[in-house]
């Protein structure tokens, strides 16, 4: 009897060692997941509160992340792009003014600060046009870096996140 148990156990030891888990990675990628790029242009004056709420076309997931560029100038023929907040001193190096954004699920808020915001140069309040990107939460995930120099050029982050349409918003 002790002979037939160990020849059990021995052939169950074999067959229980022959079946293997076979691991399968998701390596899948996220098609179906689109950034979006919303232009608007705005001015800020007293009047504002020198700050201008957009109401995004639909509610964003709270996983989203949200860049904001305003056109700085033109070089050349080539928009140029600067990530936000931005901010100019003076020659002293105090602060002068600075353009800065939050946002929610719903809207993003666009506003100036500084001390004399009314002093300002009207070339710096008045038709600025900010390019708001909508990043999902997907490829905020999966970011090569979470620092802010990986976010700088627009040119390179719209098209590491698929060159969306850009749409005007009112």
């Amino acid at each position: 009897m002790k002979k037939i148990t160990l020849l059990f156990a021995f052939i169950g030891m074999i067959s229980l060692q022959s079946c293997t888990v076979n691991e399968v990675r998701d390596n899948t990628v996220d098609n179906d997941t689109i950034s979006e790029v919303y232009e608007v242009t705005r001015s800020f004056s007293t009047g504002n509160n020198f700050s201008s709420l957009v109401t995004l076309p639909h509610v964003i997931y709270s996983s989203d992340m949200v860049l904001v560029y305003r056109l700085s100038g033109v070089v050349s023929g080539t928009d140029v792009w600067k990530l936000q907040p931005e901010t100019y001193y003076f020659p002293d190096g105090t602060l002068d003014f600075g353009y800065d954004f939050d946002f929610t699920q719903y809207d993003v808020n666009l506003f100036m600060h500084g001390f004399d915001l009314a002093g300002v140069s009207p070339n710096y309040r008045t038709n600025q046009v900010f390019r708001i990107v909508i990043v999902p939460g997907y490829f905020a995930k999966h970011a090569p870096s979470k620092d802010k120099s990986a976010f700088q050029d627009y040119e390179h982050v719209v098209a590491t996140f698929g060159k969306p349409t850009v749409q005007k918003i009112l």
